[in-house]
């Protein structure tokens, strides 16, 4: 037993030791803060703000008070606008005792309002809105479409999947990997039939109304950006995903790492289970696997990694970028375009035919962004995103574990209506391609309800992704058996543990 005690005290050292000397990187920010300093390119909803949205300063200085400063009392004097508090600031200051330390890590700068990436984010979130109502399936012969993938090829530092150096219709609000980019647009594991112990779980959602969108008009934008609770969303008919709007009402309700368990399930499967990567040590001759590199174990930790994650990019929203929201940069494009303010804004979203196409939509009338949630987006800055973050961590954990060239066995498409699923039939779709697919659409969800942009996307689940494997890393040397873990990063890099 003192042995035992000994060695335990003795791994514990060692994790410790290992986070210690991996590199904690510098964390820098797009100097948005310093140089536009009536705020107006950062984040500032819930506090007090202007006729034109422009947040009160003295608020904004009470703010950045309690993030330098950390202490509770800080935060408690912090000015709201109206009933909505601020989401968990303070989560950005926890430590966590397994993984990289919430700020050992860091992301790129955000792209800046006066800068073509953003400009080029922006027409995306417009034509997002615009298609929220068409099916994914009719993607390869609607109009709108066209147009969308022309307009956003026009753009000069447009970053998201291209062909032959065009966005087309079927790279159009897809994500960056290559599994996103196979097959359908929403991933088997947002469709298929989950079992869960003697229950099967169909995956029809419960939707949201067509047709309806929220904060279009100045004066309810602006109770928003001032905090108000406005009502909740009216409801549409219970089916499979089919469009953005859909998608956007799962992760407007969701729990954050309720997809990646549902996959787990699928994925365990009794009925057709999926191949373990070659790593894993069970089965052996004579045991198979369960509180170690069974069942329960894989259960546990894709679910473990999600508060992880959280912290870490809470530290980059709240401490590092406090980037504004795409629904607050509509509000400047539309004060900037009717001419009851000039802002800062790179050209080329301005002029762009998107702007105008959202003012001449008699549902809209006015530059704002359309939001699909009727409070628009949550009380915490855009950059990096929660959902995203957490796919990236979930998601590595279960391509860590599972066989990421396994074939999906009988994949799926929804019926025209939703209400069922039939067989699909196309290029072959993997495990590790759908896994991609599912961190994917969980991501961009988020942005197709116009909460958040590209970029908050593309680096947060690069972030989930480096929390995760230091999670691995540190819980290998706690385990008997002889084992690795083999996965292919969203970059594409394969990297062993």
């Amino acid at each position: 037993m003192p042995l035992r005690r000994t060695a335990a005290r003795d791994l514990r050292q060692a994790a410790a030791d290992q986070a210690f000397l991996r590199p904690h990187l510098e964390h820098i920010n797009n100097g948005e803060e310093n140089a536009y300093p009536k705020r107006v390119a950062n984040y500032s909803k819930g506090l007090p703000h202007n006729k034109l949205g422009e947040v009160d300063l003295p608020a904004y200085r009470a703010l950045l008070n309690a993030l330098n400063s950390g202490r509770s009392e800080h935060f408690e004097a912090i000015p709201l606008g109206s009933v909505r508090k601020l989401t968990n600031p303070q989560a950005g200051l926890a430590y966590d005792l397994e993984g990289g330390d919430a700020h050992s890590l860091a992301i790129r700068p955000a792209p800046r309002i006066d800068s073509a990436e953003n400009s080029a984010e922006m027409a995306e979130l417009y034509w997002m809105a615009l298609l929220r109502d068409t099916p994914f399936a009719d993607y390869d012969s609607d109009a709108m479409v066209a147009d969308a993938a022309q307009d956003l090829s026009g753009f000069s530092d447009f970053r998201g999947p291209k062909q032959g150096n065009q966005v087309t219709r079927q790279t159009l609000f897809r994500g960056f990997t290559v599994g996103d980019r196979r097959g359908p647009y929403v991933s088997q594991f947002l469709l298929k039939d989950i079992p869960y112990g003697t229950l099967t779980i169909s995956q029809r959602q419960e939707t949201a109304k067509s047709g309806v969108d929220y904060l279009t008009d100045f004066a309810s934008w602006l109770a928003v950006q001032r905090g108000a609770n406005p009502a909740l969303a009216v409801p549409g008919p219970q089916r499979h995903i089919l469009n953005a709007r859909d998608l956007a009402t799962y992760v407007h309700f969701d729990q954050l790492y309720e997809a990646y368990l549902n996959a787990c399930l699928i994925l365990l499967d009794p009925e057709a289970p999926a191949q373990l990567d070659p790593g894993n040590p069970y089965p052996s001759e004579t045991e198979n696997g369960f509180g170690t590199f069974g069942g329960p174990h894989i259960l546990s930790l894709v679910t473990e990694v999600a508060t992880r994650a959280l912290k870490a990019v809470w530290f980059q929203k709240w401490f590092v970028h406090r980037r504004l929201r795409p629904e607050a940069f509509g509000g400047r494009i539309h004060n900037h375009m009717t001419g009851t303010a000039q802002y800062p804004i790179d050209d080329e979203i301005l002029n762009s035919s998107v702007v105008g196409r959202i003012m001449s939509e008699p549902r809209f009338g006015s530059y704002l962004l359309p939001q699909a949630f009727p409070e628009g987006s949550p009380t915490h800055p855009a950059y990096g995103a929660g959902h995203a973050t957490v796919a990236g961590a979930c998601v590595t954990i279960l391509k860590a574990w599972f066989d990421e060239s396994d074939p999906i066995p009988n994949p799926q498409v929804p019926k025209a209506d939703g209400s069922e699923l039939k067989d699909y039939s196309g290029p072959q779709l993997t495990v590790g391609g759908e896994l991609d697919k599912v961190a994917a659409n969980i991501a961009i969800g988020r942005n197709m309800a116009g909460v958040h942009w590209r970029s908050d996307y593309t680096e947060s689940v690069k972030l989930g992704e480096a929390i995760a494997i230091s999670v691995l890393e540190e819980q290998k040397e706690t385990y008997s058996e002889d084992h690795w873990f083999t996965l292919r990063k969203f970059d594409g890099r394969v990297v062993s543990i």
